[in-house]
């Protein structure tokens, strides 16, 4: 690890979703799912935040060596609507600037399975990210999952709170493991190339 990485200290990447097992195929809950894998990458467990509500694991993600950079993954336990406050505790407790949290969440306005990264702007109604930017401000990246608009006049919030279709599911895995690559192309190698390689 050079110095001028040991300096810029680690990115912070938080997996948006609601606790419990009567959650964990919600549509709401990919974010968790992409934490899921990258902890897996890193062959760390997530265990429970002394600082914090939340699931932390820490490690290094990228390619061997250099390229590789420090992060920590952060699963808040409070709900969705407040994960500022989790995420936030465990940004300053890692001394990790705005610019270096990444949010990965749900997003209704892409379709299935597409990702769109970006650094900063609106909320878009997310009440995940509403309380992120109310923690700490909206200059923080963000990997938007693609689930689709809800079918006929369902309501949107019973829509994120049901499970993936069986249909989607076909492609959950491959989706979520294209997530996880892009956070860590995100995290490696900065959001342009990450937002050529991946935004649909």
């Amino acid at each position: 690890m050079g110095v001028t990485e040991d300096a810029a200290g680690p990115w912070l990447i938080a997996g948006l979703g609601n606790p419990g097992p009567g959650y964990a195929m919600n549509r709401h809950n990919v974010g968790f799912m992409v934490a899921d894998l990258l902890a897996e990458r890193t062959g760390g467990r997530f265990k429970r935040a002394a600082k914090a509500q939340a699931q932390v694991v820490e490690g290094r993600i990228g390619p061997p060596g250099p390229g590789s950079r420090r992060v920590v993954l952060v699963k808040p336990m409070s709900y969705m609507n407040l994960s500022g406050g989790p995420v936030n505790a465990l940004r300053e407790f890692y001394k990790v600037p705005p610019q270096r949290v990444v949010a990965v969440h749900d997003e209704l306005d892409i379709d299935y399975g597409a990702l769109r990264l970006k650094l900063g702007s609106g909320d878009n109604g997310h009440n995940g990210l509403k309380s992120l930017t109310g923690a700490f401000g909206r200059d923080y990246h963000r990997v938007r999952f693609g689930i689709g608009r809800p079918p006929g006049r369902m309501p949107v919030a019973d829509f994120v709170l049901k499970d993936f279709s069986s249909a989607e599911r076909k492609e959950l895995d491959y989706f979520v493991d294209r997530a996880a690559d892009a956070v860590e192309c995100l995290v490696t190698e900065g959001l342009e190339r990450a937002q050529s390689a991946y935004n649909a």
